[in-house]
């Protein structure tokens, strides 16, 4: 059994973890509202909107497409600009912004087009706001402390994926999907008013050696592609979230309308699912301390991969009759669990690991620069999970998802991060400048 009791100087309890657990507690209505919004406005545009596989791959890439259109500039923008500001902006955009959907199916004017343009909003506001708060957290806690604040933000994200799924779910079914979207509208704006009491005084930045953007832009991006390992982790990701997107894409479409699942058993599917990710991150701490930084961001993917194959195996057992609502369901959260699991540890493994390498005055261009190189691969994998369900059908199409995510575990498998052991310093050497050569070693 996992003792989660904190230690009577852990950042729950110490004096010095005021701030972060303004921030935490913030973060985690914020991470609730999120989950509870990725569910239901999708299922607003499949069960009030009839949305096709297409149109479905549509909505997703505009989800995360400003990832990839605005990735870079984001991060010298946070770096430049109160990163607490930007917290509380973030969150009270997503509320508007989702507040516009219910208002609109109330005055009848409803439309897909609508519906892509607010995800597109809310994935810019999403876009600044995770940047600023990964870039914010080394202010608040001191370096030797970065992995336990990580883990606790991760609970608490975890906690969200388990209970905003169900939650969403059944607010859809009880209220209604406009009606549900209004919820998590509600909770963003609680969130901002949470954020907003964090004391914590950024020092003011010296403009004097401020550089053009595009200077700015530029080192963060060279900082990411110059650090050999890190280049390997930006490409493990990149593919994992080009196959995820795909089948994210076409998951709610899938349940629905292949597995004839109500809204309420969607979201207890991936409710319970997502209980993997938690035990993840209740664990994390513990697994990197026995098996290591590198061997863990290495191996962590491997269980989930395998466990995919239960998400396509789903939809062809429930057609032959061999498996009925509650056999779909048991399998879709035992592949979400295990997968949970998987992407949890090698999160805060990867996550811990760039900021311990990175500079403190860089830290929000070089999480920019990897999050528009990993998450910049979404909206292309979204919209190619909407034409190949389109075209060879939902259930091959989420077979080639899972074989690009199997792809993508092998940059991080073939490198130096496997044979590092508990005791083994993960970190480079020296960071290169944008002029200087690296090699593997």
């Amino acid at each position: 059994m996992v003792d989660v009791t904190p230690a009577p100087d852990s950042l729950l309890r110490a004096r010095e973890g005021r701030d972060f657990r303004r921030l935490w507690a913030g973060d985690s209505v914020s991470q609730g509202a999120t989950q509870v919004g990725d569910l239901v406005v999708p299922l607003l545009a499949v069960t009030v909107l009839a949305a096709s596989p297409l149109q479905m791959g549509v909505l997703s890439a505009a989800q995360s497409a400003a990832f990839l259109l605005l990735g870079l500039p984001a991060g010298a923008w946070v770096d430049r600009w109160s990163k607490r500001r930007v917290l509380l902006l973030g969150n009270l955009v997503r509320a508007v912004a989702l507040a516009v959907l219910p208002l609109a199916w109330w005055a009848g004017v409803l439309s897909l087009p609508l519906v892509v343009a607010v995800a597109f909003v809310v994935g810019v506001a999403t876009l600044f706001f995770d940047v600023a708060y990964q870039s914010y957290l080394p202010s608040l806690v001191r370096a030797e402390r970065l992995g336990e604040g990580n883990s606790l933000l991760q609970v608490s994200a975890s906690v969200a994926q388990v209970g905003g799924p169900a939650v969403g779910g059944w607010l859809a079914r009880l209220l209604g999907a406009p009606l549900a979207v209004a919820v998590s509208a509600v909770a963003f704006a609680a969130s901002s008013g949470l954020l907003s009491r964090i004391s914590h005084v950024e020092p003011p930045l010296d403009r004097s050696s401020r550089r053009s953007l595009r200077a700015e832009v530029a080192e963060g991006l060279s900082f990411v592609v110059h650090q050999p390992l890190l280049r390997r982790i930006v490409a493990t990701t990149s593919l994992s979230n080009l196959g995820g997107s795909a089948t994210g894409a076409l998951l709610v479409l899938y349940a629905v309308r292949e597995l004839g699942l109500s809204e309420g058993q969607v979201g207890t599917a991936l409710g319970i699912g997502a209980g993997g990710a938690l035990l993840g991150a209740l664990t994390v701490q513990q697994v990197v301390r026995r098996v290591g930084e590198g061997r863990t961001i290495a191996l962590a993917l491997l269980p989930g991969i395998a466990a995919g194959a239960l998400l396509p195996l789903t939809g062809p057992l429930v057609a032959r009759g061999a498996l009925d609502d509650d056999g779909a369901v048991a399998l879709l959260a035992v592949s979400g669990a295990v997968l949970g699991v998987s992407i949890v540890l090698y999160n805060v493994a990867q996550v811990t690991y760039r900021q311990r390498i990175t500079p403190a005055p860089l830290l929000g261009r070089m999480n920019a620069s990897v999050r528009f190189l990993v998450w910049g691969t979404m909206p292309v994998g979204a919209l190619l999970g909407g034409l190949l369900g389109e075209r060879i059908g939902l259930v091959a199409t989420l077979w080639t998802a899972l074989a690009v995510e199997a792809l993508g575990v092998l940059p991080v498998l073939l490198s130096p991060l496997v044979r590092s052991g508990p005791s083994a310093d993960t970190a480079p050497g020296p960071t290169p400048g944008p002029d200087d050569s690296a090699t593997e070693r």
